[in-house]
């Protein structure tokens, strides 16, 4: 007898969208402000001049961000539609969210908060933890799943990222510790909690065609010229984001050649990788952010992009499918490869370059431990923290009711949209009994 598809998996998703953002408008209303307009001449220009400095690095990292991540991420050819709205969705919950927590948390003062441009880009990056992180899982998770990851991790960033900046000190103005590595090990840490110990076989829709592979690659190419914004922005203007801007430039143009040389000797006949483009040319991004304004030569910057290239090439050829055998670790985007290898690569840097620098430019620590102790203390707080708090929210993911997609309708669009075009529809196997499933089972 045929069981009529239940209506409360589908009504899940605007159920637990509708509560959070009609909570988030009440929380607005009686809590958050803008600052008094000011007076004074002196201060009204100051605000300008904050403004005019940041705003075109801020849109710059949201075309990185919504454009360049969206398209890099449909590289799965029949997940395209779920890939870049997912990733819009999750953007905007985990912006929304993170400027709740962190005003709480900093910047609740006699019962209001005010909200200004730099703390809405502080909630940005907290939001570009959750992207890269779901990278792990992407077409395997349901919607539901994504967004109770999202409510979990940011926390967990916040207190990590205060424990890093704050308590020890550490720099890294890039993000290379804060956010690439901790965002890494803990989407690693909730795919591991997630799947098990079974290992995931290659699914049929997994295979990327020609036009996924090239839509994903002019991804690369946005993510690959915006970047440099997305390292510069937490800078002091002057000396220090022009070293930025700089050295990140020398290192992603340093790290394209060399994922071209690197995938070229590993491939047969000696022809190039898609997916090593897609990822390896915005690892020296990665690896630089730890010591990108620092005093760091030319030279340095040149280097550490093409190692980190070189880094993620060799992670994608042989340590994922090592991982996947050995450990049954499922990555489906090789974010191990992009921001968890080249991130290690960076803070490792980070501390040869305090090592080296002069006393009186390595920066006052909060800490009393040495500035190259607290760099290495970052990299241990974003490596444990959020693998342990992976692997707990991952257990989490599990839950019946956030209804996990079924093996045969992961990396389908079909599940979650309205697919016009019967071409794109499922072939062979797409019967009626897997469109009543994908009814029953849509979030």
């Amino acid at each position: 007898m045929a069981v009529p598809p239940s209506t409360y998996p589908r009504r899940l998703l605007p159920l637990f969208l509708g509560l959070f953002q009609g909570a988030l408008l009440l929380f607005f209303a009686l809590f958050v402000t803008y600052d008094e307009p000011s007076a004074q001449v002196e201060d009204t220009n100051l605000v300008a001049n904050q403004v005019y400095s940041t705003f075109p690095f801020f849109q710059d990292i949201q075309v990185m961000l919504v454009v360049g991540l969206g398209l890099l991420l449909t590289f799965l050819p029949r997940y395209g539609f779920s890939a870049l709205t997912h990733n819009f969705l999750l953007l905007n919950f985990s912006m929304q969210w993170a400027l709740v927590l962190q005003g709480l948390l900093h910047h609740f003062h006699h019962g209001q908060i005010h909200l200004d441009l730099h703390r809405l880009l502080i909630s940005v990056f907290a939001a570009v933890t959750v992207l890269i992180s779901v990278g792990a899982i992407l077409g395997r998770a349901s919607p539901c799943q994504l967004l109770v990851m999202a409510t979990c991790e940011i926390p967990i960033y916040l207190a990590s990222e205060w424990v890093i900046v704050t308590c020890l000190g550490v720099l890294d103005v890039g993000g290379t510790i804060t956010i690439h590595i901790f965002s890494c090990y803990f989407g690693l840490g909730v795919s591991k909690a997630l799947f098990g110990a079974t290992q995931q076989p290659l699914h049929p829709k997994e295979t990327p065609t020609t036009s996924s592979d090239l839509m994903s690659l002019v991804g690369t190419l946005i993510l690959w010229v915006f970047w440099p914004s997305f390292v510069a922005v937490p800078c002091q203007p002057g000396d220090a984001q022009h070293r930025a801007i700089l050295n990140t430039l020398l290192a992603m143009s340093a790290g394209a050649i060399t994922t071209v040389v690197a995938s070229s000797l590993l491939e047969r006949d000696g022809k190039l990788s898609p997916g090593h483009l897609q990822n390896g040319s915005l690892a020296g991004g990665v690896a630089i952010g730890a010591v990108a304004d620092m005093a760091v030569p030319p030279a340095a910057a040149l280097a550490l992009g093409s190692l980190s290239a070189a880094v993620c090439v060799l992670g994608f050829r042989f340590l994922t499918p090592l991982l996947a055998r050995k450990l049954t670790l499922h990555d489906q985007c090789g974010i191990h490869n992009l921001h968890g290898l080249p991130g290690i690569l960076g803070a490792a840097a980070s501390v040869v370059a305090v090592l080296v620098a002069p006393k009186d430019t390595a920066g006052s620590q909060p800490s009393q431990l040495s500035p190259a102790l607290c760099q290495a203390a970052g990299l241990a707080v974003a490596l444990g923290a959020p693998l342990l708090a992976g692997l707990l929210t991952g257990a989490a993911l599990r839950l019946p009711c956030l209804a996990r997609p079924p093996e045969r309708l992961c990396f389908d669009d079909s599940l979650y949209f309205k697919i016009h075009d019967q071409a794109e529809s499922p072939g062979p196997d797409g019967s009626a009994e897997e469109e009543a499933l994908a009814l029953k089972e849509q979030v």
